[in-house]
C-alpha cells in the first residue's frame, strides 16, 4: 500500500501539468467551438521563447516568463485572426483539421529555428523534498505545480460561471445570433478565449521545460494527454479536466512501476478514455443531431483507357530516363498515396475520422518484414502483412461504434500513439536494425529489391498503388460504397434503410487498415532495414490527413496531389534547384492546408475532377438519358405488381416514452393493417415522431410492445426492423445530400448481403435501377432529377425523394413524417392519389403523421389522434372530425371541455 502512495505522489506533477494544459483546451472549446490540437505545439513554442530569452539573452525569470506566455498569447490571437475567424462558417470537423495544419507550421518553424535535439533547462521553482510520512516523499515542486493548477481552475471556474464574460462565452456557443442581438460579439468572445488558451498552453509549456526539458516533439505530443484529460471534462467542466489530468498522471505513474513492458505506462490511460467514451456514447445519435458537413465526395468513376495511357507512359518515362534519384523520390510519393487511399475510404467515404493511419501501415510493415527477415518469400509476407493489420484496425473502430467527430479524432490518435509507443517503438518486435534485413526481394520470381534495383521496385509501387485505387474507386461504385456514403451522410437515415451502420463502420475501418498496411509496407520496404520510429510515428499520421485534405479527401485523385508534401518526395527533387528545400516542405504543406481550407475545403483535386466530370457528360449524356430511359421502361409494368416485403400488421401496444422525469408518450396502442392508410394527428409537441421513433427502434420505449406480423420486434435494433418491413421517412427529409438522387435510391432498393463488402471489391454491383425502383421513379415524376443531387431540388422535389426512397426499401409498413410539407396544393393532391394507389395495389399499409388536417381526413381509412403524449381519438375521419377532445387539442377549448385531458409534458 505504501507502495501504491508513493507512485501515487510522483504521478501528481505530471498530473497537474496535464490540468494546466487541458485548462486552455477546455477554454478555447467553450469559448470558440474548437478543439486545438496545435496546444501543445503553442506551448512548446513558448517554451523555446523562454529558454532563449531567460538563458540566452539574460533575462530575469519572471520577466522572461511572462514574455513567453504573452508570445503564446499572441500566437492564439494571430490563429483567430488569420485561421479561425475566415472558417467561422464551416464545420467543426474542417475546423479542428485546420488546427492540425496550425500544429504542423509551429511544428516544422520550430524545427527550422531550434532544431530537434533536446535542450535542457534548470529547475526556477523550489527543489526541497517534503516528507509527508517516514516512507513517503514528494518535491515541493509538485506541489507548487499541483497548488498553480488548483488555484487556476478555481479561478476560471468562477469567472467563467458569474462573470459576465463567462455568461456570455456560454451564450454565443448557445446561440450565435441571440448573443449578438444581446450585444456581445462572438468574433470578440473567440478572439478573447483563444488568447487565454494559448497563454495558458504557453504557461504550462514553461512550467513543464524544467521536468522533460525542451524537445520539439516531447512538448508537441503534450497534445495527447492533455486532450484525454479535457475528454474526461468533457470539454467543458474545468474541475473535470484538472482531475481527469490528475487521474491520468497518477495511472502513468502506477503502470510505470507495475509494469514492464516499454510505452504501456503511457498507454493505460488511453483505452480508460475510450472505455469512457464506448461507455458514455450512443449507437446512434439522437434525433435533431446535425452531422458533420465533411468534404465532397467524388463518384469513383474510371476512365480505363486514361488510365492505361497514364501508368504506361510514367511506367515507359521511369524506365528509359529516371535517375535514382528521381525513381527513390517517387517512390516515396506513390506508396504515400496507397496510404492516404485509406483516408480517402475512412474520412471522405465513411466519414470516420482518424488520427492513428500511419500506426497501421507501420504494424503491416512490421508483420512483412519480419516475416521477411526470417526467409518468407515476399509475396506471402505482403499479404500477412496487409491482413494482419485488419484485427487491429477493427480495435480503432470500437471507439467509432460509439463517438462521433472530434471525440473519435481524440481518441484515434490516443490508440495510434499508444500503438507506435508499446510496439513501434520497441525492439522487442522491431527487432535491431542488424537482426531484420530484409534481404534480396522477390516478386512473383521478378527482383524488385529497392537498393540494387529501384526501377524494379518504383514500378511494384506503381502496380499497387493501380492496384489499390481501383479497389477502392470499385467499393465507392458498388453497394458497399453506397453504403459508406449513407452512414457518412446521416447515420439515422441509413438504419432506417436497413443499413447497419455499426458492421458498416467496421468495415470502413477493417477495409482502410489493409490498405495503410500496404502503402505501410512500400514505403518501408525502400530501405534494407525499416527504421520505425522515422516512418510511422504519431506527426505522420497527422501529416497524412493534412495531404489528403490538401489533395481532396473524397477523391481517390486527391492523393495524386496529397502525396507530392510527403517527405522524400518532392521536396527531394527540387532540392537540386532550392537548396535545403526538403526541409521545409512540412512548413509548405501545413500553409497550404490553411489555405486550401480557407478557399476550397474540398481540395485541390475538385476542379480538375469536375472539368473531367463535365467533358464526360458532354461526351456520355446521350448514353446516360438512354440508360436512364431503359431503366424506367416497362416499370408500367411493375408498377401495378411491387410487391410489399410481405403483407404485414405492425402492433403498437401500450408504449409509453419517458425522457427522465417528462413522459413523452404515454399508454398508446394502435394497429396499421396491410392496405390501410392511418393518420396520425396531433399539435406540435403531442408525441408523434416519438412513437414512430419507438416503434422503428430510434427511441428506446420505458413499456409496451411492437409488433410486425404477430411478432415481437421491440427488442431488435432499427436496422433488423427495417430489414423486416418496417420503414419509415423523416420529417426533416434526412437524405443523403453528397450523392445522386439515383444513389439515394440504390442505397434504399439494394441488398444487405455481406458477399457485397468483399466482391465489390473486384467487381462493384452496377448504378442500374432495379424494376421496382424504376417504377418508383415513373410514379413520382423523377427520370430528369436521378443525376442531380438533392440539394440541386426544390424542397417539394426533395419530399418526394424521400418518401420515394422510403418505398423502394420495399416496406410491408410504410411510416411517413409529414410527407406533405412543403408541397403545394396540386402536389398534395397527387401525392394522396400516389399513397393510396400504393397502399391499395401493393399491399402496404401506410401510417401518415401530417398537420394538414384536410390531407389526412380525405386520405386515410382511420386515424388517431394524439395531444400531450395521449390518444385522444381513434376512429374513422368522420368520427374523428366531429370528437370534442379533437376540436380542444386543435382550438385551445378550455380544458373543462375536453373529453380526455392530457397529462405529462410536451417532448
Amino acid at each position: 500500500m505504501i507502495e501504491v502512495l508513493r507512485f501515487a505522489l510522483l504521478g501528481l506533477g505530471p498530473g497537474a501539468i496535464y490540468g494546466l494544459f487541458g485548462q486552455g483546451i477546455v477554454l478555447v472549446h467553450r469559448g470558440a467551438g474548437v478543439l486545438n490540437f496545435a496546444h501543445g505545439a503553442m506551448g512548446m513554442v513558448s517554451a523555446f521563447v523562454f529558454l532563449d530569452l531567460w538563458q540566452g539573452s539574460g533575462w530575469p525569470v519572471l520577466i522572461a516568463l511572462a514574455a513567453a506566455i504573452a508570445f503564446s498569447a499572441l500566437l492564439g490571437a494571430a490563429t483567430h485572426f488569420f485561421v479561425m475567424r475566415p472558417l467561422q462558417h464551416a464545420s467543426a470537423v474542417i475546423r479542428m483539421i485546420a488546427t492540425l495544419g496550425v500544429l504542423t507550421v509551429l511544428q516544422e518553424a520550430a524545427n527550422i529555428k531550434w532544431g530537434s535535439e533536446e535542450q535542457l533547462v534548470p529547475q526556477f521553482l523550489p527543489q526541497r523534498v517534503l516528507r509527508p510520512a517516514s516512507t513517503l516523499v514528494i518535491g515541493e515542486d509538485r506541489l507548487i505545480l499541483l497548488g498553480i493548477a488548483i488555484a487556476l481552475t478555481a479561478t476560471l471556474w468562477s469567472v467563467y460561471r458569474y462573470s459576465r464574460f463567462g455568461k456570455a462565452t456560454a451564450a454565443v456557443v448557445e446561440n450565435q445570433r441571440a448573443a449578438t442581438a444581446l450585444g456581445w460579439s462572438p468574433n470578440v468572445i473567440s478572439l478573447v478565449n483563444w488568447t487565454l488558451g494559448a497563454a495558458l498552453a504557453g504557461a504550462a509549456g514553461c512550467l513543464l521545460a524544467p521536468l522533460s526539458g525542451v524537445q520539439i516533439q516531447t512538448l508537441t505530443l503534450m497534445v495527447i494527454p492533455t486532450l484525454a484529460a479535457a475528454l474526461i471534462g468533457g470539454f467543458e467542466s474545468f474541475p473535470l479536466t484538472l482531475l481527469g489530468g490528475i487521474i491520468l498522471g497518477i495511472i502513468e505513474s502506477e503502470a510505470a512501476r507495475y509494469v514492464s513492458t516499454p510505452g504501456i505506462a503511457r498507454s493505460v490511460p488511453f483505452v480508460v478514455i475510450t472505455l469512457v467514451i464506448v461507455l458514455r456514447g450512443r449507437s446512434l445519435p439522437v434525433r435533431g443531431f446535425l452531422a458533420e458537413r465533411l468534404p465532397a465526395v467524388g463518384s469513383g468513376q474510371v476512365r480505363p483507357i486514361t488510365l492505361a495511357v497514364v501508368v504506361a507512359t510514367l511506367g515507359i518515362v521511369a524506365w528509359l530516363a529516371f535517375p535514382t534519384t528521381w525513381l527513390e523520390a517517387g517512390t516515396t510519393m506513390l506508396a504515400t498515396a496507397i496510404t492516404l487511399l485509406s483516408l480517402v475510404v475512412l474520412i471522405g467515404y465513411a466519414g470516420q475520422l482518424s488520427l492513428g493511419q500511419y500506426a497501421l501501415a507501420g504494424l503491416g510493415a512490421l508483420i512483412a518484414a519480419r516475416l521477411a527477415a526470417h526467409g518468407w518469400p515476399f509475396e506471402l509476407a505482403l499479404v500477412i502483412g496487409v491482413l494482419g493489420s485488419v484485427p487491429i484496425g477493427l480495435l480503432f473502430a470500437l471507439p467509432a461504434l460509439r463517438a462521433r467527430g472530434v471525440h473519435l479524432a481524440v481518441i484515434t490518435l490516443g490508440l495510434g500513439y499508444s500503438l507506435f509507443l508499446v510496439i513501434l517503438n520497441n525492439t522487442t518486435y522491431t527487432g535491431y536494425a542488424q537482426d531484420a534485413q530484409l534481404g534480396n526481394m522477390h516478386f512473383l520470381f521478378w527482383n524488385i529489391d529497392a537498393t540494387s534495383q529501384p526501377l524494379h521496385y518504383f514500378l511494384f509501387v506503381l502496380g499497387a498503388m493501380v492496384v489499390a485505387g481501383l479497389a477502392i474507386s470499385n467499393v465507392r461504385r458498388g453497394r458497399a460504397g453506397r453504403r459508406l456514403i449513407a452512414v457518412r451522410t446521416n447515420e439515422r437515415a441509413a438504419a432506417a434503410l436497413g443499413i447497419n451502420v455499426l458492421g458498416t463502420k467496421l468495415y470502413a475501418f477493417g477495409l482502410a487498415a489493409s490498405v495503410a498496411a500496404l502503402g505501410g509496407i512500400c514505403l518501408g520496404f525502400r530501405s534494407p532495414s525499416i527504421v520505425y520510429t522515422d516512418l510511422y510515428d504519431v506527426f505522420a499520421s497527422i501529416t497524412a490527413v493534412l495531404m489528403a485534405v490538401i489533395g481532396g479527401v473524397g477523391y481517390i485523385a486527391g492523393v495524386l496531389f496529397g502525396m507530392t508534401f510527403a517527405k522524400g518526395g518532392l521536396g527531394t527533387l527540387i532540392n537540386p534547384l532550392i537548396g535545403g528545400f526538403d526541409r521545409y516542405i512540412g512548413l509548405v504543406s501545413g500553409l497550404l492546408l490553411l489555405a486550401v481550407l480557407r478557399v476550397n475545403p474540398h481540395g485541390l483535386a475538385l476542379k480538375h475532377v469536375e472539368a473531367v466530370h463535365v467533358v464526360g457528360r458532354l461526351v456520355f449524356r446521350h448514353r446516360s438519358r438512354e440508360e436512364t430511359r431503359r431503366d424506367v421502361a416497362g416499370a408500367d409494368a411493375v408498377r401495378a405488381t411491387m410487391p410489399a416485403l410481405s403483407p404485414a400488421t405492425l402492433e403498437i401496444d401500450d408504449i409509453t416514452v419517458r425522457f427522465g422525469g417528462v413522459v413523452a408518450v404515454q399508454s398508446v396502442s394502435l394497429a396499421v393493417e396491410p392496405g390501410m392508410v392511418v393518420g396520425l394527428m396531433g399539435p406540435n409537441g403531442a408525441g408523434k415522431t416519438t412513437l414512430v421513433d419507438a416503434a422503428t427502434g430510434f427511441v428506446r420505449p420505458s413499456s409496451g410492445q411492437v409488433r410486425l406480423g404477430g411478432e415481437r420486434i421491440d427488442q431488435l435494433p432499427a436496422y433488423v426492423r427495417a430489414r423486416r418491413g418496417l420503414i419509415r421517412s423523416f420529417q426533416g427529409l434526412e437524405l443523403f445530400e453528397d450523392v445522386t438522387v439515383r444513389e439515394n435510391l440504390l442505397a434504399a432498393s439494394d441488398g444487405h448481403e455481406w458477399s457485397a463488402l468483399l466482391t465489390d471489391i473486384v467487381w462493384p454491383h452496377g448504378a442500374a435501377l432495379p424494376p421496382v425502383t424504376a417504377a418508383a421513379v415513373r410514379e413520382f415524376g423523377l427520370e430528369e432529377d436521378l443525376d442531380r443531387k438533392p440539394e440541386e431540388l426544390s424542397y417539394g422535389r426533395r419530399r418526394l425523394v424521400g418518401i420515394a426512397r422510403a418505398i423502394v426499401a420495399a416496406p410491408s409498413v410504410l411510416l411517413l413524417d409529414e410527407p406533405a410539407a412543403g408541397l403545394s396544393q396540386s402536389e398534395r393532391h397527387d401525392l394522396s392519389a400516389m399513397l393510396r394507389q400504393i397502399a391499395t395495389s401493393w399491399g402496404i399499409g401506410i401510417l401518415v403523421i401530417e398537420h394538414d388536417t384536410a390531407f389526412v381526413l380525405d386520405l386515410c381509412d382511420r386515424v388517431v389522434v394524439l395531444d400531450f403524449g395521449r390518444l385522444i381519438a381513434d376512429g374513422t375521419p368522420a368520427q374523428v372530425r366531429e370528437d370534442p377532445g379533437v376540436r380542444t387539442a386543435y382550438l385551445g377549448k378550455p380544458a373543462a371541455e375536453v373529453a380526455h385531458p392530457g397529462v405529462g409534458a410536451r417532448p
